[in-house]
């Protein structure tokens, strides 16, 4: 891909990645069940209450926006959705058998591109879902932070704190998806050893961010000459790498320079993303 193009990234809109895409052909329409879902699609919660307003919306006026599909790579009868999933849930609850859509020739890599540039957007994207698909283009597609920074439109500092979020442990990740916690929360729970406990504490007693801040001070407290006595560029190093590869490391070196690096994962899939990227480079 063209490096200038990312550079100019999310602020140009669709029609700007539209353009870099050849455009085979233009429908006025589409049967609905020829469309299915985007496989890069980064947002997997759906709103109710904005999916009720917009199938209203549909039923009033109808679909004003095309919905952007590709052809399927594994149904070769089916189009694959780029943009316009929620228009096409709306559109299934709104009675519709057509909608329109424009036909695009787009690879894996600018339909997830597509995906994330919409959602981002419209602010359809819990923060998980948006670090997810950060890392998408991270573990896919070779990207680097700096890169999703360019084309995202974000600052690198953004780009960081969201894939920190990824380092959480799988209680509290459920409990942002469940939407429990805000993202605000949650990046104040990023690298305690506790994350889950004070978590719950925080919806127990309804905490605001500010709150949630003073009362985490007490338990980053405990552990502040631990974290002290550890050398800066070893806990640099720890920050750097954890960041690169979205998971937890720790690096226990001792005073003869021996010692160990752990990589702490969550699932099979964190655990598959440390093999691989040790796999490419080793």
């Amino acid at each position: 891909m063209d490096p200038s193009k990312i550079k100019k990234g999310l602020g140009r809109g669709l029609s700007s990645l539209i353009g870099e895409t050849k455009i085979e052909t233009q429908k006025n329409q589409l049967s609905i069940s020829d469309l299915i879902p985007n496989k890069f699609q980064p947002r997997k919660i759906f709103d109710e209450n904005n999916l009720i307003d917009l199938t209203n919306s549909i039923k009033e006026r109808g679909i004003l926006q095309p919905i952007i599909v590709r052809k399927s790579k594994e149904n070769k009868s089916k189009f694959e959705i780029i943009a316009g999933e929620r228009r096409w849930l709306a559109a299934q609850r709104a009675g519709l058998h057509s909608v329109p859509v424009v036909i695009t020739e787009a690879n894996d890599l600018k339909s997830l591109e597509f995906a994330i540039v919409e959602n981002v957007q419209r602010h359809d994207l819990n923060a998980l879902e948006e670090a997810q698909g950060y890392k998408r283009l991270i573990d896919e597609f070779s990207y680097d932070q700096e890169k999703v920074s360019k084309f995202i439109g974000k600052s690198r500092s953004h780009i960081t704190n969201s894939l920190r979020l990824l380092t959480l442990p799988s209680e509290v990740v459920n409990l942002i998806q469940e939407q429990k916690l805000t993202a605000g929360h949650a990046k104040i729970l990023v690298g305690l050893e506790n994350a889950n406990f004070v978590a719950n504490k925080i919806i127990e007693k309804k905490l605001s961010v500010r709150q949630a801040e003073s009362f985490v001070k007490i338990f980053k407290k405990k552990g502040k000459k631990l974290i002290n006595s550890k050398d800066p560029n070893i806990k640099d190093l720890e920050i750097s790498v954890s960041n690169k590869i979205g998971v937890n490391v720790v690096i226990q070196n001792k005073k003869n320079n021996k010692g160990k690096v752990s990589f702490e994962y969550k699932n099979l899939d964190q655990l598959n993303s440390i093999l691989d990227i040790i796999k490419k480079y080793y």
